[in-house]
């Protein structure tokens, strides 16, 4: 599909939800950082993205993903991705 010009914040979640999956995190970061490009409100991806990169022993990059995953889910009323992310943070913050 990207081949064929099909960019979408969808798809990209997909194929980094994808690459999460099979513990390919660096191509997953890739694809959701594009992703939250695409659609700046997509807590979701925000989500997966924060996941993959601190998968990746980005403490700090996955922490500044989280809270800006939570800026957007407040902003679109996901308070329970909020939430979840909330606690991925401080989980972080303590090791």
């Amino acid at each position: 599909m990207l081949e064929q010009g099909q960019d979408n914040a969808l798809l990209r979640f997909a194929l980094g939800s994808a690459f999460l999956k099979y513990g390919k995190y660096a191509e997953a970061a890739v694809h959701l950082a594009r992703a939250v490009e695409f659609d700046p409100g997509y807590s979701a991806a925000w989500k997966l993205y924060g996941k993959a990169l601190q998968q990746q022993d980005k403490k700090a990059a996955a922490i500044d993903v989280y809270l800006q995953g939570i800026k957007a889910a407040e902003s679109q009323g996901d308070i329970q991705a909020a939430k979840e992310m909330r606690v991925f943070v401080k989980r972080l913050q303590r090791q």
